[in-house]
C-alpha cells in the first residue's frame, strides 16, 4: 500500500482506541491529531472484553443464584434462558451504540483537529506510518506517536490449520444460538469466565487444559480450591493437549487429546491467551524494539525511539484495562512534562476473575513472598467463619493474606468467594499506602455483620509475635 506522496504531518498520532482514545484532551488542545483504528472504537475492553463479558457473567450469576436457592430455604428453578435477549441487552442496547458513538464523536465537528483512519497502521520508516481512510491509502507522520494497539486472541496451531470453526472471546458472545455443548481449551481467566457463563446458562461445558490445575498463575491454595470447585461444575480434562481437531458434516467439533481420548461438542472456544499486536505494526522499519512479544518500553513508557511511546496490552506486563488507563494517564503526563516524568504505575496492581466463585488478588503469592526472602505470616480466613458467610451458606470461599512479619506490611491478598472483586479494594488501599497490618484492623470500624468482616478477621489472624 506504499504511496509516493509526502506524508501528512500531525502533532500526534495515536494507534488504537482503547485507552488510547482517552489521550486527546486539554493537554493537546489545538494540536493536530491522527487516530488509527482498524476495528471498533473502544478496543478490547468495551467490545470483546471487560464490559460485555461481565454483563454476561451477571446473567450467569443470576441463574446460579436461582439454582442454589434451595440451601436458603427457597424452592426455585430456571425456566428459560433468553440468549437473544441477553445479547440484545449487552450489545444492541449498550456496547455497540457506545462504540459507534465514540467513533462518530472523534470524526465529528466536536473534534475539528482530529482525523480518524480505519486502515491497519504500519510503520514504513522512522515515525512514518501507512494506513488508509476507507479505500484510500494514506501516509502520515508525527514527532509524537503513541502505540496503544492492544492484543488479539492466540489460537493454537492445531486449530488454526484445521479449518474448523474456532471461536475466541471476540466471537463467542455473539453466537447465533446458545449451544447444547461447548469445549473450552485453556485454563486461564478467559476460560474460567466463559466456562462459568455458558455452564450457568445451561450449556454442557468441557475444559481441556495442559496444566494439571486451572488458573495456575494464582496462589497455589486458590488455584487448587478453584480447580476442585470447577470439577463439580464442568467436565475437566487436565494435563491434556489437543493433537488433532476436525469438524463433522453436522458442524460439531471433534478433538483428539494426547492420550487418544476424543471429545465432541457443538462449539469450540480457544482461550489460550492473547498476543500483543506489536508484531502487526512493522516496527523494524521504525527502529522500534520488541521485548519478546511486547513492544519494549522503559519505566516511563518510552520505546527505543525518542518521541514514540507505548501503553496498554501491546507493551504492558499487565493485560488489564485499569492498568492501561493508568499507563495512559502517566504517558500523557510524561509527553507534556518531559522534565517531570513519572513512572508507569505498576507497584500495586489488583486483578479479578469473574468466574464462579469470584476471585480477586493483589501482590505476591505465598510462594513468591517466601522465594523473595521475606519472613512471612499467613492467614487463611474462611467465609463460613464470619457472620455474613453464615448467611451465604458458603463453605468454599476464603481470604488469604500474606504479610511481612518484621514490618507488618501486607505483601499479598487473595480472595476466592462472593464479592471478591469488591472486597479486595480495602486491601489494595492498605498496600498502596503501606498500612501496618498490626494496627489496621483496629484503626477503623468494620460494619457488623457485613462481609468485610472477612477481611477484618483475616488481618487479626496474622501472627506478628
Amino acid at each position: 500500500m506504499h504511496t509516493t506522496t509526502d506524508p501528512e504531518v500531525y502533532d500526534l498520532i495515536i494507534i488504537g482506541t482503547g485507552s488510547g482514545n482517552s489521550i486527546p484532551g486539554p493537554a493537546f488542545e489545538g494540536k493536530k491529531i491522527a487516530i488509527c483504528e482498524k476495528g471498533r472504537f473502544g478496543g478490547t475492553c468495551l467490545n470483546v472484553g471487560c464490559i460485555p463479558t461481565k454483563m454476561f457473567v451477571l446473567a450467569a450469576d443470576a441463574a446460579n443464584t436461582v439454582r442454589s436457592a434451595e440451601r436458603l430455604g427457597i424452592s426455585a428453578h430456571v425456566d428459560q434462558v433468553d440468549w437473544q435477549g441477553i445479547k440484545n441487552r449487552v450489545f444492541a442496547q449498550r456496547v455497540d451504540p457506545i462504540a459507534r458513538g465514540g467513533e462518530s464523536y472523534r470524526r465529528g465537528d466536536q473534534c475539528p483537529d482530529i482525523d480518524v483512519f480505519d486502515g491497519q497502521a504500519r510503520f514504513i520508516g522512522p515515525k512514518t506510518i501507512e494506513t488508509s481512510d476507507g479505500n484510500t491509502p494514506r501516509l502520515i507522520t508525527a514527532e509524537t506517536i503513541v502505540i496503544a494497539a492492544g492484543a488479539r486472541p492466540h489460537i493454537l496451531p492445531v486449530f488454526e490449520h484445521s479449518g474448523i470453526t474456532c471461536h475466541t472471546n471476540e466471537t463467542i458472545m455473539r453466537l447465533a444460538e446458545l449451544p447444547g455443548s461447548m469445549v473450552i481449551v485453556g485454563g486461564g481467566f478467559i476460560a474460567a469466565e466463559f466456562a462459568h457463563v455458558f455452564s450457568a446458562l445451561g450449556v454442557d461445558v468441557t475444559v481441556v487444559n495442559r496444566s494439571s490445575r486451572l488458573l495456575r498463575h494464582l496462589d497455589d491454595e486458590v488455584s487448587d480450591a478453584f480447580t476442585a470447585i470447577a470439577a463439580q461444575n464442568w467436565t475437566l480434562k487436565l494435563g491434556r493437549t489437543t493433537e488433532k481437531a476436525w469438524e463433522d458434516e453436522g458442524g460439531r467439533v471433534h478433538l483428539v487429546l494426547d492420550n487418544g481420548e476424543e471429545i465432541a461438542a457443538d462449539v469450540l472456544l480457544c482461550a489460550t491467551g492473547r498476543t500483543p499486536n506489536g508484531d502487526l505494526l512493522n516496527l523494524d522499519a521504525a527502529g522500534i524494539d520488541m521485548d519478546g512479544r511486547r513492544v519494549k518500553v522503559d519505566e516511563f513508557g518510552r520505546t527505543s525511539v525518542a518521541g514514540v511511546w507505548a501503553l496498554g496490552d501491546v507493551s504492558s506486563p499487565y493485560q488489564l484495562k485499569h492498568v492501561a488507563n493508568a499507563e495512559q494517564r502517566a504517558v500523557v503526563h510524561n509527553i507534556t512534562h518531559p522534565d517531570q516524568m513519572i513512572p508507569l504505575p505498576h507497584e500495586v496492581v489488583p486483578s479479578a476473575i469473574f468466574t464462579h466463585p469470584q476471585i480477586a488478588t493483589v501482590g505476591m503469592t505465598e510462594k513468591q513472598a517466601r522465594d523473595a526472602g521475606y519472613d512471612i505470616t499467613v492467614k487463611v480466613q474462611k467465609y463460613g467463619d464470619v457472620a455474613y458467610g453464615w448467611a451465604l451458606e458458603d463453605d468454599t470461599g476464603f481470604a488469604k493474606l500474606v504479610a511481612d512479619r518484621k514490618s507488618g506490611r501486607l505483601l499479598g491478598a487473595h480472595i476466592i468467594g462472593p464479592q471478591a472483586s469488591t472486597l479486595i479494594h480495602e486491601l489494595v488501599v492498605a498496600m498502596a499506602h503501606n498500612m501496618d497490618m498490626r494496627t489496621f484492623a483496629r484503626d477503623s470500624y468494620w460494619i457488623h455483620p457485613a462481609l468485610p468482616e472477612l477481611t477484618e478477621n483475616a488481618v487479626l489472624g496474622l501472627d506478628f509475635d
